[in-house]
């Protein structure tokens, strides 16, 4: 053991004040990493047909380095009919023509590599399109393949005896009964998302080695993870001994009865074989490491459940492990403009209530199918969510264009391309449509925001590109790029890897992160989510603090700049500002260091 880490042992154990806990000692280069969410058919298009591809995204991962990020996740890329932008997959061992080639992927690897970046791909189990391959030899009954999905026979209508009826209520997630007639085979198939995506059936064993296969075939292709989209799907409940499925009971919640809230998903959604596949994932990805050697591969897992439902993919009673990353969604699905500093403080505790000592925390704000940040808690508090972000512990994963301040867009009916808004219809689309989230990268003040060089792009870039874009805001220094660059800069100081942690709701608007080393520096992160000026004395937050504060880093709105002072009594909040500040104990700091190199020697 070196001298150094010696030193850095004996100041642990002198103070007494750091608890072994992940979130606060490192184990692996995951663990406290920044991921980048990259949507491929809008972040950069290389070949001016108006739709982002793989050289485009390759050429644009220096990006990704410059602000802070240890790996990024790819959203399907896979050969697909495009019914699901790519989440209905007609071959998972190969590349959407649109996106590029096996070659250009293997220059993506190649480039991920070189940047020290690393490459997690979107992994879609449960379910392919039915022009895959597979689905056509089942349809055709083809010995290995008939039983490849969910079949089952149709009830007699009662008003028309040539006609058959669903096999029981189960709803699709975009409208309608999950059962689709497939006139060849005579049988309806089970599809909870678009009839174009028939599920796979997991309680196939062919399929379950099937899905291995594939991981394997990825990670020799040298992809680091792979993030697991609706994990929660995959099994439905066992047909009893007649091969029926039980109906599932109403909700309550609506009378719309093609609505997929109409009912309780107690049959379909959240069993635990989901939980065991994912147990069955993580060994494969550990065997490979034991073989291949290398870096950990891992597992992000996508489940919108109860906290009850998510905690046991990170791993069972016997040890067994799951997901290292089963996104927390909790800031998405439980927060909003009007959420309170004690709402804030309950999100975040309520999850770290389920994140135990052996695994490490996770923070998701937006992703490619809900509203953005900045348009779902307002654009005048983006910065101050980043910097709750960013300032937690534990792992961060940022949607494209989030770390901009972009916004939803207005996208029109007849612009209207994501079958789950187009299912509903022309007067309640945009109820439902993730168009808005999914527009154009906006990378400059040029012409269609220098995403393309065409004339036209998939879907319409946002009206305010000219000004939140990347060039425009790397040369601001108080702009959203900027503060967020150097939010990933801060997060990678020993107080944040090593440093305690609390969050304090101060009172209904006043939100604060403390990040406290006590050998070294301490970071108070304060957030007014409101509309009126607050006072803080940060002696309510950090003990034996300096009289004298430094702010690091402040929100575009504050008129504070960064290396100015303020007394730790009296620190105000102008309306919906934030801030970083430094609590800086450099000769305290120095007494410690030097007491604990004479007691290690």
């Amino acid at each position: 053991m070196s001298r150094e880490v010696l030193l850095l042992l004996g100041l642990l154990v002198f103070t007494g004040a750091i608890k072994l806990k992940s979130e606060q000692i490192t184990k692996d280069w995951w663990e406290r990493a920044g991921f980048y969410q990259v949507y491929p058919r809008s972040f950069k298009d290389s070949n001016g047909d108006g739709i982002g591809d793989l050289n485009g995204i390759t050429e644009k991962l220096s990006y990704l380095k410059d602000i802070g990020m240890r790996g990024f996740w790819l959203s399907p890329m896979y050969k697909s009919p495009m019914a699901d932008f790519g989440y209905d997959i007609s071959d998972f061992r190969d590349i959407q023509p649109e996106y590029g080639t096996m070659d250009d992927f293997k220059k993506q690897v190649a480039e991920a590599k070189r940047l020290g970046l690393k490459l997690i791909l979107d992994f879609v189990p449960n379910h392919s399109s039915d022009e895959h391959e597979w689905f056509k030899k089942s349809v055709d009954r083809e010995e290995g393949y008939a039983d490849y999905y969910v079949w089952r026979d149709g009830k007699p209508d009662p008003n028309n005896a040539s006609q058959r009826l669903p096999p029981n209520n189960w709803l699709s997630g975009f409208r309608g009964s999950a059962w689709q007639w497939n006139e060849k085979r005579q049988q309806f198939y089970y599809h909870l998302f678009t009839a174009q995506q028939p599920d796979l059936n997991f309680r196939n064993p062919k399929v379950v080695q099937e899905m291995k296969d594939i991981l394997l075939f990825w990670l020799n292709l040298g992809v680091d993870g792979f993030r697991v989209d609706s994990v929660g799907c995959m099994f439905e409940i066992p047909a009893d001994e007649n091969g029926d499925f039980p109906d599932e009971p109403l909700s309550g919640t609506t009378d719309d009865q093609e609505d997929f809230a109409y009912l309780e998903h107690i049959y379909t959604i959240d069993r635990l074989e989901n939980v065991e596949m994912v147990y069955q994932w993580r060994e494969l990805l550990e065997d490979y490491q034991n073989e291949h050697g290398g870096d950990k591969r891992i597992m992000m897992t996508e489940s919108w459940s109860s906290l009850d439902v998510i905690k046991p993919y990170f791993n069972d009673i016997t040890g067994r492990e799951g997901a290292q990353m089963p996104f927390n969604f909790r800031m998405i699905t439980e927060l909003n403009s009007t959420s309170t500093a004690y709402e804030f403080k309950n999100v975040i505790d309520s999850w770290m209530s389920i994140v135990d000592n052996y695994h490490t925390a996770n923070w998701v704000l937006g992703n490619h199918d809900r509203s953005r940040v900045a348009t779902r808690m307002g654009e005048q508090r983006a910065d101050a969510l980043a910097m709750i972000q960013l300032t937690l512990p534990g792992i961060s994963v940022t949607y494209q264009g989030d770390e901009l301040g972009m916004t939803d867009v207005e996208i029109s009916w007849d612009e209207t391309v994501d079958p789950a808004g187009c299912n509903e219809g022309q007067e309640n689309y945009a109820l439902k449509s993730r168009d808005p989230v999914r527009t154009p990268f906006q990378w400059d003040d040029s012409n269609l925001a220098g995403f393309t060089n065409g004339t036209k792009t998939w879907l319409p870039v946002g009206p305010n590109y000219r000004t939140v874009n990347v060039k425009v805001q790397s040369s601001n220094a108080k702009s959203h790029l900027s503060v967020f660059k150097a939010l990933m800069l801060l997060r990678e100081g020993d107080t944040f890897l090593y440093g305690d942690w609390q969050t304090v709701a101060l009172n209904d608007q006043l939100f604060a992160v403390v990040r406290d080393l006590k050998i070294s520096n301490a970071y108070i992160t304060l957030v007014n989510l409101g509309s009126t000026v607050q006072t803080v004395d940060a002696n309510s937050l950090v003990s034996k603090v300096p009289k004298q504060l430094y702010y690091v880093i402040v929100s575009g709105s504050s008129q504070h700049t960064i290396g100015e002072t303020v007394s730790s009594k009296t620190i105000l909040l102008q309306p919906y500002e934030s801030f970083v500040l430094e609590a800086r104990r450099s000769e305290d700091t120095k007494m410690r260091a030097e007491v604990c190199e004479r007691w290690l020697l």
